[in-house]
Parts: C-alpha cells; structure tokens; sequence
C-alpha cells in the first residue's frame, strides 16, 4: 500500500508539471475538490488531505485518507489594441492553448488520536499566454517581437503536513513548502529577452496554520504561508528581478464555518495576497524608463498589487450519501490599468468567481466534482513605447490603448480512499 501511494504521488507531480493556471491573481481560487466547491472557504474545513494547500492544523482531524483527482481546467485570455503601433489599425488576439488538465494527490495518516502525518501536492498556480505574431501582417507581434509572443509559468509545491491536537477543540499544524517552478518566454526580443527555451528552479518556504471548535456550532481556523524563495533561473536572467529570481508571494487566511443547522454549514474566509513580497511579480515594469534594466538587483517586474480575497461557501449534508456544496469567491485585480501593456504576458485579471461541487459517499471512499466559472473580466490602458531605439521612448503610442480580457471554467472530479 505504501508504494502504491508513492506511485500517485509521483504521478501527481509529473501531471502537474505540465499545466498551467490562474485565479486569484496566480494562486487556485480553491485548492481540493471540497474547497473548489465553496468558493475556495477551507480554513475552518477539515474533510480532505489538502490541508498544505489550505491550513496544515485540518489535517489532524480528517483521519486516516487518500485522496486523487483531476480538473480540466479552460482559460480564454484575449488582447486587443485600438490602433496596433499606432498606426497599423485595430487588433484583436486570442492566447492559444486553452484546456489543460490539473491533478491532485493528498495523503493522510493518524500516528495516534493527537498526531497526523501526510502531504499535500498541488499547484501553486501560474500563468500561460501564446499569442501569435504578425499582428496586422506587421510581421511584429504585440510587444515589437518577431514570432509567437507569450510565456508558460508552472508552480508545483509537495506540502509534507504535521499536525498535533492541543486538546479535543484546538490543534495546530506546519507544513514546510517544497516548491518547483518551470517558464519559458517568447516574442520579446524588443524587451531585450531571447527566446531561451525552458529553465526550471526549486526553492523552500513554510506554512503555519491553527483550527479551534469554538462551540457546537463554529469553527475558528488561520494560516500564514511565507514567501517561497526559489533559486534563479539563469536563462532569464535579463529577464526576472535580480538575476532570475522568481518568488512565490507571502499570504495569509483566517476563517470560519457556522453550522447554522445539523445538515447545513457556511463558511466565510479571508485572505490576503502580498505580490509585492516577490519582487519579479510586484516591481513596477516602468522602472525600465528609468534606465533600469529587467533582471537588475530589485528592477523592473509585473507590477501586480498586493490584493484581498473574500470567499463564502455553503455546505448541505443531504443525506447518509450526498452532499451539496455553492460558493463564491471574489478577488481584487491585480492588475493596474497603466502595466497593461506587459501585463497581457500575466493578464491574472478575474475578480469573481461561482462554484458548485457535489460528494457522494460509497461508504468505503468518497466521490466529489466541484465546477468553477470565472467570470469575464477586463483592464484597459495605454501602450507605451519600451523600445529605446525608437522616439519617444516611455512615451503613450498615440492612439494605442490596450485591453486584455479572461474568463475561466474549471470542472474536477476526485476520489477519496478513507
């Protein structure tokens, strides 16, 4: 038994290497099918093994349980510019490749009554854009490059989770954070970037979390997750801030589920994203006008804003088999009008999103779907010309604004070994 779940995690780990997605800004609007179901809510959760996603203390009350799924997971990014270069006309381009799968694997175990072991594996998040050249048969595409413009972001991270009951309400949880991360990037020779193929990095962080019953009828529950620091990636060293760092950012939650009735809990969350802790993600790309260059020490990045999440779940047992899960969650944008420009390369721009998950109980395990929709949602801003060679460098291309626009429909289904 031991092996065989060694081989899912594996498997999990080789998946999710391969997919790539965004939300709330760049990290999961709902990690585990369960969370997924109620608009991302799981801080006062404790059903499933994702708690070095959510909130480590969980863990050591869900028992001893497996579980394994998989989303298909749809984004539809688009970029459109009233007057392209300002002079060659409207444009409009959508982002190819718009369907990538997304697996999960948790996996927990009772030492005894007081103390669990598991892990956790998901991904972090990320972002992929792959807009085509030759915009307006310019033989350039939007940023001034030649060829397919775009980039890939995957973030994987193995949570190993422990958690210890303080006394039969309160328990507290760590989770050290074992993060790996791919890109690539393409079409931005005018930036100074060559298309460099794929680099990869490692890096370490940690996640703290406590979950206390209050009553009968609530449930307390707070994580704090550092920031992931990981190790350059040297092919992009013109590229990401400091010679090719790309961090993942710091953020925290606290929540709390009311059981208004037996059969029916709701959940409320908050949660707080500080992009500006990763340099890369939260510099400002205009920096470069100032005679910065991309990959300096604390140099030009994405400009993303810190941003607070608001999530709200509902829970119905409907009977012994079934339970019926609704939710929402809803996003600040990080994106801010004056960066769209680069910000179509990361257009993290949803800011609502509607879920609906189901579980059905066999008795020996647990099958559970959770749908999310993303609803559209866009920013506008001027176009700016970077490119030093040209006059009016750092000026507004007159009559070139920029809007990049996404929506999203993620739908997953899990099975849990109890």
């Amino acid at each position: 038994m031991e092996n065989k779940w060694r081989g899912l995690a594996l498997a999990a780990m080789c998946l999710a290497a391969g997919s790539s997605w965004a939300t709330d800004g760049m990290l999961s609007a709902g990690y585990g099918m369960t969370a997924s179901g109620m608009g991302g809510a799981a801080m006062a959760e404790s059903e499933d093994t994702f708690g070095g996603a959510n909130n480590p203390a969980s863990m050591v009350w869900v028992g001893n349980r497996v579980d394994l799924g998989a989303s298909l997971f749809s984004p539809i990014r688009q970029t459109s510019t009233t007057n392209f270069n300002g002079q060659a006309g409207p444009a409009t381009v959508n982002s190819e490749a718009n369907n990538f799968v997304i697996p999960e694997f948790g996996y927990n175990h009772m030492l005894n009554n007081r103390t669990s072991l598991g892990v956790s594996v998901y991904g972090n998040g990320g972002m992929n854009s792959d807009y085509p050249g030759n915009v307006n048969g310019t033989g350039y595409n939007l940023l001034g490059g030649s060829g397919n413009l775009g980039v890939n972001l995957v973030q994987l991270i193995i949570a190993p989770t422990a958690a210890w009951k303080v006394n039969d309400s309160t328990s507290i949880g760590i989770a050290p954070l074992i993060g790996y991360q791919q890109f690539s990037a393409q079409g931005l020779q005018a930036f100074g970037v060559q298309n460099a193929g794929t680099d990869s990095a490692a890096g370490y962080g940690v996640r703290l979390g406590v979950q206390t019953r209050l009553n009968s009828k609530l449930t307390f529950g707070a994580s704090y997750a550092s920031k992931v620091i990981m190790g350059r990636m040297s092919k992009y060293s013109t590229l990401f801030t400091n010679a090719g760092e790309l961090d993942l950012p710091e953020n925290w939650s606290v929540g709390m589920q009311w059981k208004v009735i037996p059969k029916l809990a709701l959940a409320l969350d908050y949660e707080r994203i500080n992009y500006s802790s990763s340099a890369t993600i939260g510099d400002s790309p205009w920096l470069m006008l100032q005679g910065v260059p991309f990959g300096a020490v604390d140099g030009p990045g994405f400009g993303w804003s810190n941003i607070n999440v608001i999530k709200l779940g509902a829970q119905y047992h409907l009977n012994d088999n079934w339970t019926l899960r609704a939710g929402w969650n809803h996003t600040e944008n990080p994106v801010q009008s004056g960066n769209v420009m680069i910000d179509m390369l990361v257009p993290g721009v949803i800011t609502d999103h509607l879920t609906l998950g189901a579980s059905y109980d066999t008795g020996s395990g647990v099958w559970t779907v959770a749908y999310v929709h993303a609803f559209a949602n866009s920013v506008t801003g001027p176009a700016i010309q970077a490119n030093p060679s040209y006059p009016g460098f750092g000026s507004p291309i007159p009559g070139d604004n920029i809007t990049i626009r996404m929506y999203q429909d993620t739908v997953g289904v899990a099975y849990a070994w109890k």
